[in-house]
């Protein structure tokens, strides 16, 4: 295990909050431990949701454009789909800078935002600014893209937003595109229906002046093989590989889009029903 300021969690400072709570309690002290206690929850989040800071950056792009409450995972959640937390209690916890964070995943943290009484109904959801691309099938496992798709399924307009590149460079460039692309769809909104965008922003300092392409979702070769490792004892574990590269990614899809560097916005939607070959299945359940 690295140091605390080696893994960017400064466990000393922790650790010394927690023992003064310990004492204060000890010797009868609660409120003095309560507060202790607090501390260093505050503390833990402090620490563990530095990575929050791109959520931060859509934040300050929105200001002035409506009410902003911001509800997210505590910690990274990249790969959890849709997922919803059963068999478990959620807990909640406002940090200083009013940010709500949930100890579940991007899909708990809409859902409990809008159907816990926490909130009036938006009119919009936004989700991210994601470190990294979510393109083609990346949609179905991204939880950026899943939180969308959570107000969507509530009947809410909503837009998921990635930052092609890892690393957060140009992360400002970026939140002031999405800033634009919202500005866009409250002033002139699809008529009669709520939506559901995916919007991948290139890593550019000239993506503000990028061009924007309504794109259809293009598709990747399967992913790369898993990495197994050996733990001290021997006992194999393993990482799932990554993404595989873009197979379908010809004119008109987001991986080309991305590649001419312009902004691909993706209109999604949640039925999965193959509506081309319904026809060749009803022909298969006839009598032969």
């Amino acid at each position: 295990m690295g140091s605390g300021r080696d893994s960017g969690w400064p466990l000393r400072e922790h650790i010394a909050l927690i023992g003064q709570a310990l004492a204060a309690t000890q010797v009868g002290h609660f409120d003095e431990a309560e507060g202790a206690l607090q501390a260093a929850y505050e503390h833990r989040f402090h620490a563990a949701c530095r990575w929050h800071h791109w959520i931060a950056a859509l934040v300050e792009a929105c200001q002035g454009l409506g009410e902003i409450d911001v509800f997210a995972p505590e910690r990274n959640a990249s790969g959890t789909s849709n997922a919803l937390t059963l068999h478990q209690p959620l807990s909640l916890h406002t940090a200083a800078n009013g940010f709500r964070y949930v100890s579940g995943t991007p899909s708990d943290s809409v859902h409990l935002a809008l159907t816990a009484g926490l909130i009036p109904k938006p009119d919009l959801v936004l989700s991210g600014i994601n470190n990294g691309a979510n393109m083609g099938a990346d949609t179905l496992y991204s939880g950026t893209v899943a939180a969308a798709t959570e107000g969507y399924l509530f009947g809410i307009p909503a837009i998921a937003f990635s930052l092609v590149d890892k690393g957060w460079a140009h992360l400002d460039v970026a939140a002031r595109v999405a800033r634009r692309v919202i500005e866009q769809v409250l002033a002139q909104p699809p008529a009669g229906h709520p939506w559901l965008l995916n919007v991948n922003i290139p890593s550019s300092a000239q993506a503000e002046d990028a061009p924007w392409t309504i794109t259809r979702l293009g598709r990747r070769h399967a992913s790369f093989p898993a990495v197994a490792q050996a733990n001290p004892r021997g006992d194999l574990f393993y990482w799932i590989g990554p993404a595989g590269e873009a197979r379908e990614d010809g004119e008109g899809t987001d991986f080309h889009a991305i590649r001419q560097g312009q902004v691909s916005i993706t209109p999604l939607k949640v039925d999965m029903t193959d509506h081309q070959h319904l026809p060749t299945w009803q022909r298969w359940l006839e009598p032969r």
